[in-house]
């Protein structure tokens, strides 16, 4: 932004054209501020297209599911059958990446075993490895009993650490929340 100041925007763009060395070398050795609002979108506020669930659950249990919503302490659960079995859980979960929220869908079978995660939206400029395949696969067959360390029971991915946390965290949460709830008789 200094560098704007002192040089203006017209002569910003005359450097530019002109290929001045000195502007472009004052260009590389200034950071280029990134604008952001000031009035970020609270968590709660953000939602997720139905679409993009309904994809993600019949990815996960095939098609021709049925989908109940229940609400256990107050979050949203999802409870997948087919005809008159049942087939699972789900939820939908927010987790803090390093600026912006991650939104996952962890779905779970009636055993309480991780059955898959998926990232619904992930709206950080890097990192969005956590949402590929080869990453996500890792957490199948996991239950609340397993530990979940990154670097030590799951990979981490260069460059993608802060959301290898963030998503492994909400996992974990996820995973401990359905035990509690399975514990107290609630599904």
């Amino acid at each position: 932004m200094g560098l704007l100041r002192r040089v203006g925007h017209a002569a910003l763009a005359r450097g530019l054209c002109c290929g001045s060395p000195l502007l472009l070398l004052s260009l590389l050795s200034f950071p280029i501020p990134v604008l952001r609002s000031p009035f970020p979108v609270p968590l709660e506020a953000q939602t997720v297209p139905a679409r993009k669930v309904a994809a993600s659950l019949q990815r996960i249990f095939g098609p021709g599911t049925r989908v109940d919503t229940m609400t256990l302490e107050g979050a949203a659960v999802l409870r997948v059958s087919r005809g008159d079995s049942l087939l699972g859980f789900a939820q939908v979960r927010q987790v803090r990446g390093k600026e912006q929220p991650i939104t996952c869908l962890v779905a779970l079978d009636p055993a309480l075993t991780l059955r898959d995660i998926d990232v619904l939206i992930y709206r950080e400029a890097y990192g969005g490895e956590v949402a590929y395949e080869p990453w996500r696969k890792q957490f199948r067959g996991r239950t609340p009993r397993d530990t979940l360390e990154v670097g030590r029971t799951v990979r981490g991915i260069s460059g993608a650490t802060i959301s290898v946390n963030a998503v492994t965290l909400g996992i974990r949460q996820t995973l401990a929340d359905f035990a509690r709830w399975r514990l107290a008789g609630l599904l």
